[in-house]
Order: C-alpha cells, then sequence, then structure tokens
C-alpha cells in the first residue's frame, strides 16, 4: 500500500522542472525518489542514499549526502528591499529575492561564508515579512518558484539518529540528547515562510495544490523523523493548516500518516515524530462527522491500538491516549472495542508502561456508558485483579479506585442456589458498573 502511495504521490519531470534543476545545479535522476521541484532526497544519512552526479568524491558510509550548494565568491550582493521599488517591480525582486535563497551553506564552520549566510537570512525575513503582510498577490510562477526554494532548503539528507550513531538500539529515547540542525536560522526562516503562504487569505488552493502536491505532502511527511523538536514542531503545524486549507490532500494524508505508523508498528519502532503526528490526528479525528466512517473505524483498530504495542510508548502515551478517547467520545459504540484492544497489548513485566495503560483506561471508561461496559467487564476486571495483587506500588495504587466495583462484580458472580440469589448477584454487578462510570 505504501508503494501504491509513493507512485501516486510522483509526477512527471515538466521541462521547466528540468531547466530549473540544471540552473541550481541539481541531478535530475527520477529513480532516485527525488522531487521534482527540488530533486532532495528527504531520509536518514544512515540508509541507501542515491547515486548523484554532484562532484566527483565518493560518498563515505554514515555521512550526511546533503548538497551543499554554494555561489560563486561574490555573486550573491544585497537586493533593495520591497519598499524601495515600485509596486509594479516587486514581483521580479521577490523572484531574484528566491534565487538568492536557493543558495545553501555549510553551518559546520561558523566562520565560512558568514557575509553570504547573513544576506540570505536577511533575504529570507524580507520575504517572510512581504507574504505575512499581504503587500501584494504573488503570481503563480513566483508561487511555483518559491516552492521550489522551499524544497531545495527544507527536503534534505537528515542526519543519522542517534542510536544510530552509538549502535545502541536499547537507549531510552527519553533520555537521548536532541540533534540541533545547524542551519537552523536559516531554516526555520524558509518554515516560516512556507506557513505564512499555506494561511495567507491570498493563497488561491486551485493554484497552490499543483506546487503543494501529493509529492510535497509525502516528504514533508518524512520530515516529522528529525531529531530537532523545533523542526518537527514547525512541520506539525504547516501539515496541520495543508489538512485543513487542502481538502483534496486529506485522504491521502490520513493513508499516509497510516503508512508511518505501520511501519513504526511493526519494523523499526524507531520514529521521532510519533507525538506530533498524534497531536494532528487529534485535531483531525475531533472534526470527523457522525455517524463516522467505516474508514476512520479501521484506522482506530489497526494504527492506534496497536500503538500501545511499541517499547517508546511513553514518549507519546499522552497525545495517544487523546486521540483514543476522542474516538470513544465520537461514538461511544467503540468503548468495548478500545478496551478489549487495551487489554490485548497490557504490559506484562513492564511496571512504568502498565501505569499509564491504567490511566488511560480511567478516561476511556469516563466516555464509556454502561452497556458497553457489561460486554468487557468480564475480561476488564479479570485484569483489574491481577494489577490489585501486582507487587508494585503505582500499579496497586492507581488500581485502587477499580476496587469497590471490582468486589461488587466478584458478588454478581457468585450466584446462589437460593431462589433470587441469581437476581440479586445480577443486580450488584450492574451496579457495581454504574458505581465504576460515576465515578
Amino acid at each position: 500500500m505504501f508503494n501504491k502511495i509513493i507512485k501516486r504521490g510522483n509526477r512527471k519531470v515538466s521541462k521547466s522542472d528540468a531547466n530549473e534543476s540544471a540552473l541550481y545545479g541539481i541531478s535530475g535522476n527520477r529513480n532516485s525518489a527525488l522531487v521534482s521541484t527540488s530533486n532532495v532526497v528527504v531520509n536518514h544519512a544512515s540508509r541507501a542514499a542515491p547515486s548523484s552526479s554532484l562532484g566527483n568524491s565518493q560518498q563515505q558510509p554514515g555521512v550526511a549526502a546533503t548538497t551543499i550548494i554554494v555561489p560563486p565568491s561574490g555573486t550573491i550582493e544585497t537586493l533593495p528591499s520591497f519598499r524601495d521599488v515600485p509596486v509594479s517591480d516587486r514581483q521580479s525582486l521577490f523572484l531574484r529575492k528566491l534565487h538568492i535563497c536557493c543558495f545553501q551553506f555549510d553551518f559546520s564552520d561558523t566562520l565560512k561564508s558568514v557575509r553570504e549566510k547573513e544576506i540570505k537570512r536577511q533575504t529570507l525575513v524580507e520575504l517572510v515579512d512581504f507574504v505575512q503582510s499581504g503587500s501584494g498577490k504573488i503570481i503563480e510562477t513566483v508561487q511555483e518558484e518559491m516552492i521550489k526554494m522551499i524544497s531545495i532548503n527544507v527536503f534534505r539528507c537528515l542526519p543519522p539518529a542517534s542510536h544510530e550513531n552509538t549502535g545502541a538500539e536499547n537507549t531510552d529515547p527519553e533520555e537521548e540528547e536532541p540533534y540541533l540542525e545547524p542551519s537552523w536560522p536559516h531554516l526555520q526562516l524558509v518554515y516560516e515562510l512556507l506557513l505564512r503562504y499555506v494561511v495567507s487569505s491570498d493563497t488561491d488552493t486551485k493554484i497552490a495544490k499543483r506546487y503543494i502536491d501529493h509529492s510535497f505532502v509525502l516528504k514533508l511527511l518524512d520530515l516529522f523523523d528529525t531529531e530537532d523538536p523545533r523542526e518537527r514542531e514547525y512541520v506539525k503545524t504547516i501539515l496541520h493548516r495543508i489538512y485543513g486549507k487542502f481538502m483534496v490532500h486529506r485522504p491521502f494524508i490520513r493513508k499516509a500518516i497510516n503508512n508511518i505508523f505501520y511501519r513504526f508498528i511493526y519494523e523499526t519502532e524507531r520514529h521521532s515524530g510519533i507525538g506530533e503526528l498524534l497531536e494532528v490526528l487529534g485535531s483531525i479525528i475531533n472534526g470527523f462527522a457522525l455517524p463516522m466512517k467505516e474508514e476512520h473505524k479501521l484506522f482506530l483498530v489497526r494504527a492506534l491500538i496497536p500503538l500501545h504495542k511499541p517499547k517508546p510508548i511513553v514518549v507519546y502515551h499522552q497525545q495517544l491516549a487523546y486521540c483514543i478517547t476522542q474516538f470513544v467520545e465520537k461514538d461511544y459504540k467503540l468503548a468495548d472495542t478500545v478496551i478489549r484492544g487495551l487489554l490485548k497489548y497490557w504490559p506484562v513485566t513492564n511496571c512504568q508502561k502498565e501505569v499509564l495503560f491504567l490511566g488511560e483506561l480511567e478516561d476511556v471508561l469516563e466516555a464509556t456508558q454502561s452497556a458497553e461496559f457489561q460486554r468487557c467487564m468480564v475480561p476488564l476486571f479479570r485484569q483489574i485483579a491481577r494489577c490489585l495483587n501486582s507487587s508494585h506500588f503505582q500499579v496497586w495504587g492507581w488500581s485502587c479506585p477499580f476496587s469497590v466495583p471490582f468486589l461488587l462484580f466478584l458478588c454478581s458472580l457468585r450466584g446462589g442456589e437460593g431462589e433470587g440469589e441469581g437476581m440479586v448477584g445480577l443486580e450488584l454487578g450492574t451496579f457495581g458498573a454504574s458505581y465504576f462510570l460515576s465515578g
């Protein structure tokens, strides 16, 4: 399914794209999963990288394959500001400023190209201010060039993850030091420009969707795997805005996020941006119309509930629990499915994870109605009994609020030989359920 989405997301390279690629010195090989507008791979450097026709030196294993497009010495000059030129010349000036911002610099050396870096930074600030102020509507050809410039800057080879550098697979994700992108002074402004363009009331979605297409969205989703939390926050905000503004992309975005979750759950169990993706989904789920589509219910069963399985759940559990609760609040009939799903992935030896499950279970039960609760209360209270018998003080403590309804439930199971005792037991069990749900 993921391969089908990748194929659907790609579009043919136009002649203008090819010419622009040649202008910026970037290879146009379509067989290496490159962006049609910028031809820059978004991936970890430790994974297999496509061959590049840039340069004669061989790529060292495990080294980031980011192409640094450095301008010839003295070619970058400060351009006049927009307010210093006539209104009729501002579109052409905007285009010239975009061409300056297509150049990239090596930030590993802080003393290298200092003047050029500052010129690019100031130029990006002016572009952001121009789009944000709404001084003039950007024409379509300039919009296309702007998306190309943004693609060149943000769609790049991500550095190896921390555990790939150290070789330690069992490290705690919470204890890992986050990698901070050295080029952030430029990168932040490029993201800000994209965000302002997407949210601008002057942006016509019919035109913009030609350039913010499926291929662009896929590569934006790949950037969620960056270790820099500042970048993930920007990507999250931009994706949320794209989802809200470009209705035509909504099914595609949901399926692409699905595939990221599948790969994380069943293959890698390593991804830096699961929490941010779940934050976006929390808003999406909140907007689901009723009755809920079967597609959304399948997403709950096949993607969200299995996200309780991976070991790094502690990193994203808060966002996951919110999404799960949103589903139950939208459709109370899903409570039985959710509770049984939690019981299926209930941890056996991980007490910290077990505490998280108990807290989530409490939130889900607050949105559960009595009829749905009675369908799953037998396996549920069996698990509660195990938790009440736990030697871990936190697991036992979180289980205590369940103890009264649990005792009432036990009474309902005893039945009796005398006439009417079975009915009394059933009523006690029902009362226990009501007590449990009412808090």
